[in-house]
């Protein structure tokens, strides 16, 4: 008796992905059924990649209907190897495109995560374009975007998004699911250049340590160049109070998020605008992840089309300390990027201090002083951190100590301070 297992979209409406059928069959070898508007293009590259799946596969003889609007390669692989293994067919070995070199180097743990645009792990026609919209980090996600029936082609979509997707130089996350699933969600991701692991409804230190563990194990076993960054996200009360031990549970974590839907249901509180709901928490990651040195990341802004919303948003939340917040359309991206990056007066007051900072010690001084106010140890690490944003989003060139104080740094230097010692 035949068995059937069918994965993907069809219909007109769908773009870049597809539906494939696969009828495994006791004889005749591999047949392929191709309905597509680019068969007479691409048709003949369409039936290779699916009979060189059936073999990586291990599948000798089948009937393999496939109705395509659009996909890319790694789409095509994916849907065709769901569909395998949905008919009750488990291979021996997945189907893996070859992965074009792309740099090695892991991701740093002080890069900008002002912006992470969510894709949906089983949405293959939003992956394509991503990067080209600049976010400092995509998330695929395998968590709530997906229905729980569709876990398993999401996993494949992911993984061979992530070996064939270009995004544009964005830090290459995953948004696992929870528990056991979760754990088994990495060796979909991490042997495939996965850069960050999202780890959603942290509750307790365990869970981070327990990720920790086996994306270790993982990465040893398949010598993926290490390590792999985790972020937590807290999205309930009991999450809240353990936000420190949490953030300082593995080396590995280089920041700790907020979600406030999961928040707020847990705390019995409607979201607001306002958010007084949800202020104690956001306090508490926000802390909690300074404490523990790694970078405290905000909520997402859930309404698309409130462009000025969503601006005062991002300015409340990097006045409390945060520096980045999620986005759930690409249109967010600029908003949250302009809103974050430090203005002017700010860049003119930190560059100030830095030159003090630096004059002072040029001078042998102990005392670091702007006109006839001392300035101590923490108000220059700020100044130092928000130059470097500054240098990082092009708003201040490397040669910004030449451009102010001429080629021999500090020579102006205290005629400029004492003009604003007043303030």
């Amino acid at each position: 008796m035949a068995r059937c297992g069918e994965a993907g979209k069809r219909g007109a409406r769908v773009r870049s992905d597809c539906w494939v059928q696969v009828e495994l069959r006791e004889s005749g070898g591999v047949t392929v059924e191709l309905q597509s508007k680019v068969a007479g293009l691409f048709g003949y590259r369409i039936n290779g990649l699916i009979k060189d799946g059936c073999a990586a596969l291990g599948v000798e003889h089948a009937l393999v209907r496939v109705e395509d609007q659009g996909a890319l390669p790694f789409a095509l692989a994916a849907r065709l190897e769901t569909a395998v293994r949905r008919s009750g067919h488990e291979p021996a070995t997945p189907f893996l495109l070859p992965a074009p070199e792309r740099n090695a180097e892991p991701s740093p743990a002080d890069r900008l995560r002002r912006s992470r645009l969510y894709l949906p792990g089983n949405e293959p026609k939003f992956y394509v374009n991503a990067g080209l919209h600049q976010p400092d980090g995509v998330i695929l996600d395998l968590e709530d975007s997906v229905a729980p029936t569709e876990k398993d082609a999401a996993r494949c979509l992911v993984r061979n998004a992530l070996r064939a997707v270009d995004f544009h130089g964005a830090e290459r996350m995953v948004r696992i699911n929870q528990g056991e699933q979760g754990l088994a969600d990495l060796g979909w991701v991490v042997p495939h250049g996965v850069d960050l692991i999202l780890i959603p409804k942290v509750e307790e230190p365990a869970q981070v340590v327990e990720v920790d563990r086996r994306v270790a194990a993982i990465v040893q076993q398949s010598e993926v160049r290490g390590p792999v960054l985790l972020m937590p996200i807290i999205e309930s009360a009991a999450g809240a109070w353990r936000a420190m031990e949490i953030a300082t549970a593995s080396p590995n974590v280089v920041g700790l998020a907020i979600g406030l839907e999961d928040y707020t249901a847990d705390i019995g509180a409607q979201r607001t605008l306002q958010g007084t709901e949800s202020f104690w928490a956001r306090a508490q990651v926000l802390n909690g992840a300074r404490a523990a040195g790694v970078q405290p990341i905000d909520t997402v802004f859930s309404d698309v089309t409130d462009m000025d919303g969503l601006r005062a948003s991002v300015v409340e939340a990097k006045g409390l300390g945060f520096v980045g917040k999620g986005c759930i359309h690409p249109r967010q991206i600029p908003v949250v990027h302009e809103a974050f990056a430090p203005d002017e007066k700010e860049i003119e007051k930190a560059t100030r201090i830095v030159l003090a900072f630096e004059d002072a010690e040029a001078r042998g001084l102990g005392v670091v002083s702007l006109g006839s106010k001392m300035i101590d140890a923490p108000v220059v690490k700020r100044a130092v951190a928000l130059v470097e944003q500054a240098i990082l989003v092009g708003k201040l060139t490397d040669d910004w100590r030449d451009e102010l104080s001429g080629d021999k740094p500090g020579a102006r230097l205290n005629g400029k301070l004492n003009e604003r010692e007043g303030e």
